[in-house]
C-alpha cells in the first residue's frame, strides 16, 4: 500500500513489549534539515511514549544520508545498543545522484542489520519533492519518523518471540 493511501503513524499494538532497558541509537541525516528534524522529533517522541528512557536514546547526527549507513555501524557495534534507527531524506532531483544514493543507502542499512543481528531500521524518505517529504513528516500522511520507531520496538519484540531471549544485545 502507497503512503498515499496510509497515514504513517497508524500502526497496530501487536508485538509491543517493555522498552525501559532498551537502548536506541537515532542516527539523524542533516541535509534536508527541516525534514528530517521533524522525523527525529516523531521517533523520540514515539520511543518515549511506550517507555524508553531519555537516557537510552542516543542521538548521532551524519551529514548526509550516505553517512547514515556508517554511523549505524558504528552504532551496531556497541554492544548495549539494542537497535539503531536512520532517518534522512533524499529528494528526487534532476540528475540520477537520487537513484545512487537510495540505492546505496537501503543496501547498506540492510547489511548493517545482518551482520550485526540488530534491527536498523531505514527510516529514509524518498520523495519526488520536498511538499511529499513534509507530507511524510508530520503532516498529512503522518510521521515516517514514528512508524521508524514502531518498527524498532516491534522487531525487539519480535526477536524476543523467535528466540525466547528478552535483548539481543551482546551479539
Amino acid at each position: 500500500m502507497s503512503s498515499k493511501d496510509k497515514n504513517l503513524s497508524t500502526h497496530s499494538e501487536k508485538s509491543i513489549q517493555d522498552i525501559s532497558s532498551k537502548q536506541f541509537a537515532i542516527v539523524v541525516a542533516e541535509w534536508n534539515t527541516e525534514v528530517t528534524e521533524a522525523l527525529y522529533e516523531g521517533a523520540y517522541k514515539k520511543l518515549i511514549e511506550y517507555g524508553a528512557k531519555e537516557k537510552n536514546i542516543h542521538r548521532h547526527d551524519v551529514p548526509g544520508s550516505f553517512e547514515l549507513t556508517l554511523a549505524a555501524q558504528w552504532a551496531a557495534q556497541k554492544s548495549n545498543i539494542d537497535a539503531i534507527i536512520c532517518l534522512g531524506c533524499v529528494i528526487q532531483g534532476e540528475t540520477r545522484h537520487f537513484d545512487f544514493i537510495c540505492d546505496a543507502v537501503a543496501h547498506g542499512i540492510t547489511n548493517v542489520n545482518i551482520r550485526y543481528n540488530k534491527p536498523v531500521i531505514f527510516g529514509v524518505l524518498t520523495p519526488d519533492n520536498q511538499q511529499q517529504a513534509l507530507d511524510r513528516a508530520g503532516g498529512k500522511h503522518g510521521n515516517k519518523g514514528d512508524e521508524a520507531a514502531i518498527t524498532a520496538i516491534k522487531m525487539l519484540g519480535l526477536y524476543s518471540e523467535i528466540t525466547g531471549q528478552k535483548t539481543s544485545v551482546g551479539f
